[in-house]
């Protein structure tokens, strides 16, 4: 009976979408293709909470030219609605423990503030995608007050703890109308706030045919929807997903950085995800996020000297780069979780230019465009391989050369042909003499580009 409940309430979703008309670039015959804006994007993942003094939107509203100077495409809210009471972990709680999926946290604003915020957003050229948290609600959400069984339980009729979340409860995906009031509450923000998409948490949790379900009424209602899946999963970018977290090669990334593995473990990382996953799955890079900068350690802390070296790589490997709030001003310190925990936005070490030149690099060069559009990535041999990664990304006359000593030695490295030939420029827009020979400081990489 469930089933069929659950059927009859998706043919009337997307039913009453039939007649909303069919937004930007993706075409109504592939409806797995990205939107035109996609292939060139960089995500900024924005934590309202630390973000500014006031930690509200109005007070981000105001960074918005910032950013936009910034050259980021897309940004992502961590989530923004109400959280528990129940078990809440310190002063404020989690995000991540949702009480009310149609609300607004109200240590943000008002529902009318972030519209504001969203609108501010689209007028400056900007793209809004929100947390979605699929897999688990507070424990005192609003829908234990009638749907008790909309939630996983053990045989004593108690939600279980999951990990260490004790301030959660794990949702029941076999229960239909819990799938259906789920992607109802997913439509809300985008009829009420027009955000243009959602990143997805523990996706790899939550089971695919929902995402697959989920990602058709919301294209019905927006046909340009962005999703992004906090997992490593090929399955979900199949028919659902946009892009998924490059977590083994972030990993690897780490390793490289502590001299623990050397670049064969990165060119192996990116192997396994071209093999396993398809060319228009789109991976995201990144040095650093909320979780790791909480958890694991500020980029500083996982990988010391190599910092910008490995951010570089994140924007000329085939796929998309993030920047977590704070990372464009050297922000180096563990955000608390919990807490109010200001971002100190003082730059004391250029490394607002430096984001800036590399999403400035990604804008101008259509060969760093990624998956479907950009250029095929060529490696260029050299005589020290396990220390210096050597590639090319093509696309018809655009070419960029890239060379990285990932290593904490100074190395004079040798390549088959002369390198990056005539006609390129440096990083830094001069004009580039073509070398057989490289002398490479440690950590040090070098761009070149020709268009």
């Amino acid at each position: 009976m469930r089933k069929i409940i659950w059927l009859i309430t998706v043919l009337v979703l997307l039913a009453s979408c039939n007649n909303k008309k069919q937004q930007n670039n993706v075409s109504a015959e592939n409806p797995s293709a990205h939107s035109s804006w996609v292939y060139d994007a960089t995500i900024y993942e924005v934590n309202v909470r630390q973000f500014t003094q006031e930690g509200t939107f109005n007070a981000m509203a105001e960074q918005l030219p910032r950013l936009k100077d910034l050259g980021v495409n897309i940004l992502w809210f961590m989530p923004i609605q109400p959280i528990g009471e129940l078990e809440r972990k310190g002063t404020l709680g989690s995000y991540y423990s949702i009480s009310d999926y149609k609300g607004i946290n109200p240590e943000f604003g008002s529902i009318e503030d972030f519209k504001n915020l969203v609108a501010k957003a689209h007028d400056a050229g900007f793209k809004v995608i929100l947390d979605w948290v699929a897999n688990h609600t507070s424990r005192d959400n609003i829908w234990l007050k009638d749907h008790a069984d909309w939630y996983i339980r053990d045989s004593l009729g108690n939600i279980p703890v999951l990990y260490d979340w004790t301030d959660i409860g794990e949702v029941n995906y076999d229960n239909a109308d819990m799938r259906a009031e789920m992607i109802q509450s997913m439509l809300y923000w985008i009829n009420e706030a027009d955000i243009d998409g959602f990143r997805c948490d523990v996706a790899s949790e939550v089971p695919t045919d929902f995402w697959q379900t989920a990602k058709d009424t919301l294209k019905a209602h927006k046909q340009d929807i962005f999703m992004l899946a906090e997992a490593e999963k090929p399955e979900l970018n199949n028919s659902v997903f946009d892009a998924y977290y490059a977590w083994d090669f972030h990993h690897k990334m780490n390793m490289v950085a502590q001299g623990k593995e050397n670049v064969d473990s990165l060119r192996s990382s990116l192997h396994r995800m071209q093999v396993n996953f398809s060319k228009s799955a789109i991976p995201m890079y990144f040095t650093s996020n909320h979780d790791e900068n909480s958890w694991n350690g500020t980029e500083f802390e996982r990988m010391g000297d190599a910092v910008r070296s490995f951010a570089v790589l994140s924007y000329v490997l085939p796929g998309m780069p993030l920047i977590y709030s704070g990372q464009e001003a050297g922000f180096n310190r563990r955000l608390q979780f919990f807490e109010k925990d200001s971002i100190d936005w003082v730059d004391k070490d250029g490394f607002t230019n430096f984001y800036k030149s590399l999403n400035d690099l990604k804008k101008n060069n259509s060969a760093l465009d990624t998956q479907e559009l950009g250029g095929e990535m060529i490696e260029i041999t050299n005589d020290k391989p396990q220390s210096v990664w050597s590639f090319q990304r093509v696309k018809d006359n655009n070419t960029i050369v890239c060379v990285f000593n990932f290593s904490k030695e100074p190395l004079m490295v040798t390549f088959t042909d002369e390198l990056p030939g005539k006609g390129f420029k440096t990083l830094g827009n001069e004009l580039a003499e073509p070398v057989i020979k490289m002398e490479l400081k440690p950590w040090e990489y070098k761009i070149f580009y020709k268009n």
